[in-house]
């Protein structure tokens, strides 16, 4: 029955996101590729398949009534290089203030890994996650678009394609206000 409610979801592909995923050059030389977009209806309709008798379940469902979309364009590649600076700084010049503030930055020279969260601010409210990752041969956008709750984020990843968050033990989410 999810991966039902996945399909449909999928079918379902509208432009509410945050800034512009212009990625498609890199899908030509990826081995693997991954392109997600989940507008407001359809991740409402997506979440009529979740049961709520699954606490789990209905922490999803009550986060995806209040988002406007989920948009991830992942990408592996075969071979180092295949991606540029120039392709993570065409997202990065896209998140800047005053909408949107880096709040984690992560980067592992002996691993080859980047990563960088920004939230988006309006009216004091969070109104989107960004976060990109790259690798030596991967390539990772993800957009959440609409009205976030950081500790229920935490709820949503694991499902519909979003890698699942993994807490440090005894450290809860902050919330910020």
């Amino acid at each position: 029955m999810k991966k039902l409610a996945l399909l449909l979801a999928a079918a379902g592909l509208l432009a509410a996101q945050q800034f512009k995923l212009n990625l498609d050059h890199l899908a030509t030389k990826a081995s693997n590729a991954v392109d997600l977009s989940l507008a407001g209806p359809t991740l409402r309709l997506a979440a009529r398949f979740l049961d709520t008798s699954d606490p789990d379940e209905a922490k999803v469902k009550k986060l995806l009534n209040g988002l406007e979309g989920i948009y991830i364009r992942h990408f592996t590649f075969k071979r180092d290089g295949e991606w540029t600076q120039s392709d993570a700084e065409g997202v990065r010049v896209q998140l800047k203030a005053p909408e949107w503030s880096r709040v984690v930055g992560y980067k592992s020279t002996e691993e080859g890994e980047n990563a960088d969260i920004y939230i988006r601010t309006q009216n004091d409210k969070i109104s989107g996650v960004a976060i990109l990752y790259t690798g030596a041969r991967e390539f990772t956008v993800v957009n959440i678009s609409g009205a976030i709750d950081l500790d229920s984020l935490a709820d949503l990843s694991g499902h519909l394609g979003l890698p699942k968050l993994e807490q440090l033990p005894g450290k809860p989410i902050r919330k910020l206000d």
